[in-house]
């Protein structure tokens, strides 16, 4: 199963760091949000990503075209234009980087990246946010109910959207309302490819019109994460990350 990533947003309320670097790329403990991510889900075998890139897509590029010369030490056959690593435990990703646009809507991403999946289902979460979420129980979750949509719905600090969940069936959805002590939207998605249709054009917010006809007609379901979650919004939780990276063992760290 393939995991889509979203990472073409501006990030504007993290101007400190996107001036220079798309938000997924902000380093956390020394290595991109976007990384610690993939890590993350690599745990659980799933090593195909599809990165939906936007706003200064060329860093992101270049970071994994170099991923392994800047992970190793490397000795350099200038004669033979022949180059080899030290290093051998490189990660077995396959990774597509697919620009999306610089002002396209996160349903217009998925939409613009629906003819490179190939099964029936896959994953999707939002290049800003880490979690220690079961992708394995959220799979097996989604399998069970057999809806088209699963998201993973999460009991956040601040200001996000709430959702309204029943029996596990998510019925609405309210954007950016006071959220103390309730579920909202934390990203780590099963989606089923037919949920696309949802999406009318490519200025749609997937998490408006789309995710609340689907959740309209029956088919949103939330797996409930009581584990930990935080997304990456402000400066303030950039640094709560950057201290929290700096334990002996971080709360969203799954691999050895």
């Amino acid at each position: 199963m393939k995991c889509v990533l979203l990472a073409g947003g501006r990030g504007t309320r993290l101007s400190e760091e996107t001036n220079l670097v798309p938000k997924p790329m902000i380093e956390i403990g020394g290595k991109p949000i976007l990384w610690h991510i993939m890590k993350h889900y690599s745990v659980y075998g799933i090593n195909e990503f599809i990165i939906c890139a936007g706003y200064k897509s060329n860093i992101i590029k270049e970071y994994f075209i170099n991923y392994n010369t800047n992970n190793s030490s490397i000795h350099v056959d200038l004669e033979k234009n022949d180059v080899t690593f030290d290093s051998k435990n490189f990660e077995n990703w396959k990774i597509s980087i697919i620009d999306t646009g610089l002002d396209t809507n996160t349903g217009g991403r998925l939409k613009l990246i629906e003819k490179y999946i190939d099964d029936e289902n896959f994953l999707m979460t939002y290049g800003d946010g880490l979690g220690d979420v079961n992708i394995n129980k959220l799979i097996e979750f989604h399998d069970m109910h057999n809806k088209l949509v699963t998201l993973t719905a999460t009991i956040p600090e601040g200001r996000f959207g709430a959702i309204n969940i029943e029996q596990d069936k998510v019925l609405s959805i309210k954007e950016k309302v006071d959220t103390a002590n309730k579920f909202i939207n934390g990203g780590f998605f099963v989606i089923n490819k037919k949920a696309l249709s949802y999406v009318d054009n490519l200025n749609q917010q997937w998490e408006m019109e789309p995710l609340s006809k689907i959740a309209e007609d029956g088919e949103l379901m939330a797996y409930k994460h009581r584990g930990f979650w935080k997304a990456m919004d402000h400066l303030r939780d950039k640094i709560q990350l950057d201290d929290l990276a700096n334990l002996e063992k971080p709360p969203w760290k799954t691999w050895k």
